[in-house]
């Protein structure tokens, strides 16, 4: 029988829901481009409901202990004597989010011998050390495309925001006030703007197509170039790399996953090369830009604005410099975690376990690490310090 180390999120301030906002869920037929969603053999869980939060418990205690495994589900994953650290030895299967993330570093991974799956609820699994897991023959997979469009819906919400000045307007009415022009004196229209993303996969590609509507000038980089007829469709502009493409935009919005090719890449030398007062969207991961960089991108004026709800570590202590920095719009890391999104990743956790447990195909598009490489998606998005 398995052992299950489920790393969750904590519940609500004031405990978990009894009650929610809306009654159900929109029906979805499927993912842009044709892949279907998660499809596990059962859930035991209600769509709509808080399930990313511990006594959620992604909806999977009844399916292990009814099979005879064991689910341990926890939101202490640091620091000393850590539940995550005390049970993981024995453990086979490791469960983490990218919202709370589990850290499985090559240290906690020599520590687990057992350790055969770990599985990103959610999509990004940077949080791995995908080297380690290589080299010990751990299964790494995650729910592709269960939160892409939450992110992607995410981002553009951001882009306006920090556009328009939303989120000091709305202090002002918060605070009592009503001075328009303190309002409206760093308010601008996004219409005619160049906005480009950093990776057009399927978030980014996601972002794009929200924002054709806005009558903006969109631009993308990728390791993958885009089809010619979709590049048509949407008016794209290709660029073969950040650097090139960073001059041309008045917003740009990163969308790529974090591995060695990626880390750094926004640092005080990248952001120069901006246009001054442009904005930085970023609800990829936090590593991807060097974090004091945006802090003095910020006070100089060379940005505008940056916004996202990726920071590193998670969660981010009480004086981390973005909690303070002007100018800024960040969340904790939610996109990806709305009530809509959990339905999906919590139906495709199971789905994974399903097919690992009874020693069926995990799908390819799942698969980030498998028999001792990158596989799938991974090996499609990641590389290695190796590769």
């Amino acid at each position: 029988m398995a052992k299950v180390l489920c790393v969750l999120y904590d519940d609500p301030i004031d405990g978990h829901p009894t009650a929610y906002a809306r009654d159900g869920l929109p029906d979805l037929a499927g993912y842009p481009g044709g892949q279907t969603l998660p499809s596990p053999k059962g859930i035991d869980f209600t769509p709509g409901h808080l399930l990313g939060s511990v006594s959620g418990e992604l909806g999977l205690r009844r399916f292990l202990e009814e099979r005879g495994h064991t689910l341990v589900v926890t939101s202490d994953k640091d620091g000393d004597g850590s539940v995550f650290d005390r049970e993981l030895p024995d453990t086979d299967v490791v469960i983490s989010q990218p919202f709370w993330p589990a850290y499985l570093t090559a240290e906690r991974i020599a520590r687990a011998p057992k350790l055969k799956l770990a599985v990103t609820a959610g999509i990004g699994s940077d949080h791995v050390d995908l080297d380690a897991a290589i080299a010990h023959g751990v299964t790494v997979a995650e729910v592709t495309y269960c939160n892409s469009i939450s992110v992607a819906e995410h981002a553009v919400m951001m882009i306006l925001s920090l556009v328009r000045n939303y989120l000091p307007a709305h202090r002002t009415v918060l605070d009592g006030g009503w001075n328009i022009a303190d309002c409206v004196s760093r308010s601008y229209d996004v219409e005619g703007m160049h906005i480009g993303t950093v990776a057009a996969g399927r978030i980014g590609l996601a972002v794009l197509r929200r924002l054709k509507p806005f009558d903006v000038h969109l631009h993308y980089t990728d390791r993958h170039r885009l089809p010619a007829e979709v590049e048509k469709e949407l008016g794209l502009t290709f660029h073969t790399d950040a650097a090139a493409m960073l001059p041309h935009c008045d917003v740009v919005t990163v969308n790529a996953p974090l591995h060695p090719e990626t880390e750094g890449l926004f640092d005080d030398r990248l952001i120069a090369t901006m246009k001054r007062g442009a904005y930085l969207i970023n609800t990829a991961r936090a590593r991807i830009a060097d974090r004091d960089a945006i802090v003095r991108a910020l006070e100089s004026g060379q940005l505008a604005g940056y916004a996202g709800d990726v920071w590193y570590p998670q969660p981010a202590p009480a004086d981390h410099p973005w909690r303070t920095m002007p100018h800024h719009g960040m969340t904790p890391h939610i996109s990806g975690s709305s009530l809509s999104a959990q339905a999906r990743y919590a139906a495709g956790t199971r789905e994974i376990l399903e097919a690992w447990l009874d020693g069926t195909p995990i799908r390819e598009e799942y698969l980030i690490v498998e028999g001792g490489a990158l596989a799938g998606t991974g090996a499609h998005s990641y590389s290695t310090r190796t590769r």
